[in-house]
């Protein structure tokens, strides 16, 4: 493994349509676990191909929704697509790529993916509240879509870190 330059705001990389894999072989492998590496070192919840410079469809999240007691994991989807999307969640958002920003981003409650494990395998997820978001987020990278394309509004690190932004979500 090893770990890989993620790619931040201004390389046209982050914006550009990522191919659909279609070897299932040590190469993909490989990426896989160099992203995973990239993932943990940068502590992030989430990581899509082209953020390492790579324009294939190939996303991993990590699952925060675990039982207490029980360590979050790592879901790596190769090929992902939304099937199904329901209820709704407004808050912060932010990016490996865009270190230090955030905005406030309308998402879905709750997602399923339909993709691919590393050996081609056909298989269905689901994701709830920030799975769900990282999901979408995720996907929206393989399109070429960045958050502040989508965010209603950039925050501030005082209305981050107060939490000032939840009176005009709630409210």
């Amino acid at each position: 493994m090893a770990l890989r330059n993620i790619v931040t705001e201004g390389d046209g990389v982050l914006h550009r349509h990522c191919r659909p894999v279609t070897s299932f072989d040590s190469r993909l492998h490989q990426l896989l676990d160099d992203m995973r590496e990239t993932l943990e070192s940068a502590d992030g919840v989430g990581l899509a191909a082209p953020q390492v410079g790579v324009l294939r469809r190939v996303v991993l999240v990590m699952e925060t929704n675990v039982p207490e007691g029980e360590e979050p994991y790592i879901i790596e989807l190769i090929n992902p697509e939304i099937v199904e999307c329901s209820g709704g969640q407004t808050g912060p958002e932010g990016c490996l790529s865009l270190p230090g920003r955030f905005g406030l981003v309308t998402r879905p409650m709750d997602v399923t993916v339909r993709a691919q494990d590393r050996d081609g395998n056909f298989f269905e997820v689901k994701g709830h509240e920030l799975t769900a978001r990282c999901f979408c987020h995720e996907v929206d990278h393989l399109e070429g879509i960045m958050f502040t394309r989508l965010a209603s509004r950039m925050l501030t690190d005082e209305e981050l870190e107060s939490g000032s932004w939840r009176d005009e979500v709630d409210g």
